[in-house]
């Protein structure tokens, strides 16, 4: 499965339910519900997901509400608008971005760190 394309939500697509699976996902119309990936969810620009997310990657471009943890990392991206609570060992906001809500990051400190 690793040099599959990912599948794609189009934009005039709107789902309403569970999403899950393996591979990658990108999703560019409205899903709302919960999603569970194996691998690499991407929200594009036009993308609009209000859902509780877990997957090993996830990419925001667009607008997502919802719950996200994620085993590897999370990106929110310049133009992204995220109301989500974050649990990821890795997340980066960058210049731009609107975010509303908590980053637990999960890191244990080596001893003698406070």
């Amino acid at each position: 499965m690793a040099n599959e394309p990912p599948g794609v939500i189009g934009k005039g697509i709107a789902i309403r339910g569970n999403l899950s699976g393996e591979g990658d996902l990108i999703i560019e119309g409205t899903v709302e519900g919960e999603i569970s990936l194996k691998n690499h969810l991407t929200i594009e620009e036009t993308g609009v997901v209000r859902a509780d997310i877990k997957s090993e990657r996830l990419t925001i471009r667009g607008e997502m509400s919802g719950n996200i943890e994620a085993s590897d990392r999370v990106a929110i991206q310049a133009n992204a608008r995220v109301t989500s609570d974050i649990k990821a060992p890795v997340v980066v906001i960058e210049d731009g971005a609107r975010f509303k809500g908590k980053v637990d990051m999960d890191v244990e400190l080596p001893d003698g760190i406070l």
